[in-house]
C-alpha cells in the first residue's frame, strides 16, 4: 500500500480508507492528496490511539479527484452521509427538519409545513426545534389569519371544506374573497413569521380605523381583537439579537472521547429553536476538525443557511466552507468568531447547554428504531412523533373512540383523547373511525409524523381522505392484528412478525403504540358500559325522579319485591297514582 503513494496526484480530492470486505473507515478531504496519505502511513507519524486504531484496520483506500477544495468538500460530506463510516464524526439525526412555507408562486398561496427546502420562490421560514414551536405558531396563523392550509387546485371554484365553517379559512376555493384581499392576509402572515411587529400592527390599526368609518362595526371589532392576540404573541416570543437578523449558533463542549454540540437558531433576531447532537465516532480530536466535520454533515442535509454561522473556531477550510453556504443560501453566508457583544452572549448561551447535556448523558430515544420503521414502511420522514387511533364497540352500543400520542420516546397522556360516538349509530367501523378522527384534528394542530389506525385497507383509506381534508402532512399506516400486519397506502401489506432480529424493537414499538390505543379505547368503552348496566332500571321510567325512586325502595326493599308487587299496591305510596304504578311494572318488566 505504501508503495501506491509515490503514484498519488498531488491535487485536492477525497479519500477513502477501507477495512476488510471494502467496509468504509474513514472519508476525509485533502488539497493535496499525497501529502495526506502519506502523512496516515509514516512509520514515524505519532496518533492518538483512536486513529491509530484507524490505521491498522486499513487494508486499501481509494481517491477522487477534484477540480478544487469546493467540490471535495462537498464530495466530502455527501459520501459521509451517504456511508456513515465508523471513524467519522457522525450524528444519529438524519432527519430534515421543519419549515413553514407560504406558496407564494401559487396565484392562491397556502401555508404548510415541509421538511424539504427547494429554491422555487416560495417563502421558507425556520427551521424550528423543537416541532411544538412551529406548531404554535402554525395554531395562531390558522386562528387569526384566514389563509388556506388545504392542497387542492384551485382552477375552478369548488364547495369550501370545513375548515370554512370553522371559520379558520378564507375560501378561496368557493371565491368567498377576491384576490387582492386575499394576498393581503398572505403578506400579514409573512410579516408575522418574520417578527416585523411594528408594520404589522400599524397595518392592521389601519384596517380597523377604515373599517369603523365604512361601519363595518363587527369586522372593526375583529381585527381589534386580531391586534390584542398579536400583542400578546409577539410579547410571548424571545427577542434576543434583533441586530444579528438570521443567525445560527454552534457551541461545542468535549470531555474526553465524548463531544456534544449545541445548536442555536435565530431568525428576525428571535430565538426559534435549538438542537444538541451526540457526536459518534469522533476521530477528529482539534476544534476546527470537529466545527469542520459538523458543518459539513448538518447543512448537507436540505437546510438553508443563515447569514451569519456563530461558532468557537474557525473551521479547517473556512474560506471553502463559506463558500459552499452561500452558495446554498444563493447569497453572502459569513462563518463568525464573536469577541464580545451579542453574539459571544448567544454563543456563551450554546456553550453552557452542550456541557449540561453532556453531564447529564441525555441520550435521544430509539432514533435507530424509528429510523428502521422509516425504512421498512417507506415513511418519507422519521417518525419521532406518533398518534394512534382506535374504535371500541359491542354490537353498535357505548361505542367510543380513542387517540394516544408517542413522542420522543414516551407516551404523552397529556395528548389523550377519549370520546363517545355521537353521529354514527350501529355498527360502523368507518365511519366511527372518520368521526373520531375528524374531532381531534378539529380540536387542536398537532404536530406529528405518523398516523397509526387500528384496521386494515378500508380504516387506512378512511383515515386519509380526513386528514387530507385537514391539510396535514404525515405518514398514515393501518395495523391489523392476528396475525400482526400493517397496511400501506401503496397497497402493500407488511408482516410485522417477519422482521429481522435487529429490526425487532422497531416492530414491538409499533405494536406497543397500536395496543396502547386499544387500552385506552376499551377501558373508556368497560367504563361506560359499567356504568350503565349499574344504572338503576328505575331511572329510565317516565316521572320518576331520585326521590320516588328512593321512596320505592325504602318501601319494598329491593327490586325484585317492587316487580312482584301490584299495581295496587305501589299506589299506596305517598306520590304514586295507579297509573305511574303501571308504568313502573311495565318498565322493570321490559
Amino acid at each position: 500500500m505504501v508503495s501506491e503513494l509515490s503514484y498519488l496526484p498531488s491535487r485536492p480530492g477525497v479519500y477513502i480508507f477501507k477495512g476488510q470486505r471494502d467496509c468504509v473507515l474513514y472519508v476525509g478531504k485533502a488539497k493535496n492528496l499525497r501529502n495526506r496519505l502519506r502523512s496516515y502511513f509514516q512509520d514515524s507519524a505519532l496518533f492518538e490511539p483512536r486513529k491509530a486504531v484507524m490505521v491498522r484496520m486499513v487494508k486499501d483506500f481509494s481517491y477522487i479527484v477534484t477540480d478544487n477544495e469546493l467540490e471535495a468538500l462537498i464530495l466530502e460530506a455527501n459520501l459521509i452521509k451517504q456511508y456513515r463510516p465508523r471513524f467519522n464524526i457522525i450524528f444519529r439525526d438524519d432527519k430534515n427538519y421543519p419549515y413553514i412555507k407560504i406558496t407564494v408562486m401559487e396565484e392562491w398561496p397556502r401555508l404548510e409545513v415541509v421538511r424539504s427546502v427547494k429554491k422555487d420562490g416560495n417563502l421558507y421560514f425556520g427551521p424550528y426545534l423543537p416541532s411544538k414551536v412551529l406548531w404554535e405558531a402554525i395554531t395562531f396563523i390558522r386562528k387569526n389569519f384566514l389563509i388556506r392550509t388545504c392542497g387542492y387546485s384551485l382552477d375552478k371554484p369548488i364547495r369550501p371544506c370545513v375548515r370554512y365553517q370553522m371559520k379558520r379559512c378564507s375560501a378561496p376555493c368557493a371565491r368567498h374573497i377576491d384576490r387582492e384581499e386575499y394576498m393581503k392576509i398572505v403578506g400579514d402572515v409573512r410579516l408575522f413569521l418574520m417578527g416585523e411587529k411594528k408594520e404589522l400592527i400599524e397595518r392592521l390599526d389601519e384596517k380597523m380605523q377604515r373599517l369603523a368609518d365604512d361601519m363595518r362595526f363587527e369586522d372593526a371589532a375583529n381585527t381589534r381583537d386580531m391586534i390584542f392576540n398579536l400583542r400578546r404573541a409577539f410579547e410571548s416570543q424571545k427577542v434576543i439579537a434583533p441586530e444579528l437578523g438570521d443567525i445560527d449558533v454552534i457551541g461545542h463542549y468535549k470531555e474526553g472521547n465524548s463531544i456534544v454540540i449545541n445548536l442555536l437558531f435565530v431568525r428576525s433576531g428571535m430565538l426559534i429553536g435549538a438542537r444538541h447532537f451526540f457526536l459518534e465516532s469522533p476521530l477528529a480530536a482539534e476544534d476546527p476538525e470537529i466545527i469542520h466535520s459538523f458543518i459539513g454533515l448538518f447543512y448537507a442535509k436540505e437546510i438553508i443557511p443563515p447569514s451569519i454561522v456563530l461558532t468557537n473556531v474557525m473551521p479547517h477550510d473556512a474560506d471553502a466552507m463559506t463558500e459552499w453556504l452561500s452558495d446554498k443560501k444563493g447569497e453572502s453566508v459569513r462563518i463568525d468568531t464573536p469577541e464580545g457583544g451579542k453574539g459571544l452572549e448567544l454563543l456563551g448561551m450554546a456553550n453552557d447547554n452542550a456541557r449540561l447535556h453532556l453531564n447529564s448523558k441525555e441520550v435521544s430515544i430509539a432514533e435507530d428504531t424509528l429510523k428502521i420503521l422509516k425504512d421498512n414502511l417507506n415513511l418519507a420522514n422519521i417518525p419521532s412523533s406518533i398518534g394512534a387511533f382506535d374504535v371500541s364497540t359491542i354490537h353498535g352500543s357505548e361505542s367510543v373512540g380513542a387517540f394516544v400520542f408517542w413522542e420522543d420516546g414516551d407516551f404523552k397522556k397529556d395528548m389523550y383523547r377519549h370520546l363517545k360516538i355521537k353521529g354514527v349509530q350501529g355498527v360502523d367501523d368507518y365511519s366511527m373511525m372518520k368521526e373520531i378522527i375528524e374531532r381531534v384534528f378539529k380540536k387542536k394542530d398537532i404536530a406529528i409524523d405518523l398516523i397509526v389506525i387500528d384496521g386494515g385497507k378500508g380504516h387506512l383509506e378512511v383515515a386519509r381522505k380526513v386528514i387530507g381534508e385537514f391539510g396535514i402532512k404525515a405518514d398514515i399506516i393501518g395495523i391489523a392484528k392476528k396475525p400482526d400486519r400493517a397496511f400501506l397506502l401503496s397497497g402493500k401489506i407488511i408482516d410485522l412478525d417477519n422482521w429481522l432480529y435487529v429490526e425487532n424493537k422497531a416492530s414491538l414499538l409499533l405494536k406497543k403504540i397500536r395496543d396502547e390505543a386499544h387500552r385506552f379505547a376499551i377501558t373508556f368503552h368497560k367504563r361506560l358500559r359499567d356504568k350503565r348496566l349499574a344504572e338503576s332500571p328505575l331511572e329510565k321510567v317516565p316521572g320518576i325522579g331520585k326521590k320516588r325512586r328512593l321512596e320505592l325502595l325504602k318501601h319494598f326493599a329491593s327490586l325484585d319485591n317492587i316487580k312482584k308487587a301490584s299495581p295496587e299496591e305501589i299506589s299506596e305510596i305517598k306520590g304514586f297514582s295507579k297509573g305511574v304504578a303501571i308504568n313502573v311494572l311495565e318498565e322493570l318488566k321490559r
